[in-house]
């Protein structure tokens, strides 16, 4: 299990590429990429769609990556953060089906 920031270092060192050469590739400055492959600064969401067209990963692949972590960083300080990620799975099902529902009803 990695975080996003190492997750974009692996993907940095196996096209060997130096913190510039990437951060060249996204737009963001070698310095600030260090931080983010450090855990010491977000990555911009904006970003994945580059990130999945410069490197030819599937968006999906990153979106998870990316939105694990998010969801990791919010619940990991919680005593019953297992629970929350139970209830939280319910919820989805529930938000689709509302969601399907709610698309028959429009066509």
């Amino acid at each position: 299990m990695t975080s996003f920031g190492e997750y974009l270092r692996k993907i940095r060192l196996e096209h060997n590429l130096t913190l510039t050469q990437m951060g060249a590739k996204l737009s963001i400055d070698s310095a600030n990429l260090s931080k983010i492959e450090n855990g010491k600064r977000d990555f911009d969401e904006k970003k994945l769609a580059v990130l999945a067209k410069e490197f030819n990963i599937e968006i999906n692949e990153i979106k998870k990556e990316f939105y694990s972590e998010k969801i990791a960083r919010i619940i990991y300080k919680e005593e019953d953060a297992f629970d929350l990620l139970k209830i939280a799975e319910k919820k989805v099902k529930y938000l689709k089906s509302i969601n399907v529902k709610q698309s028959k009803i429009e066509l």
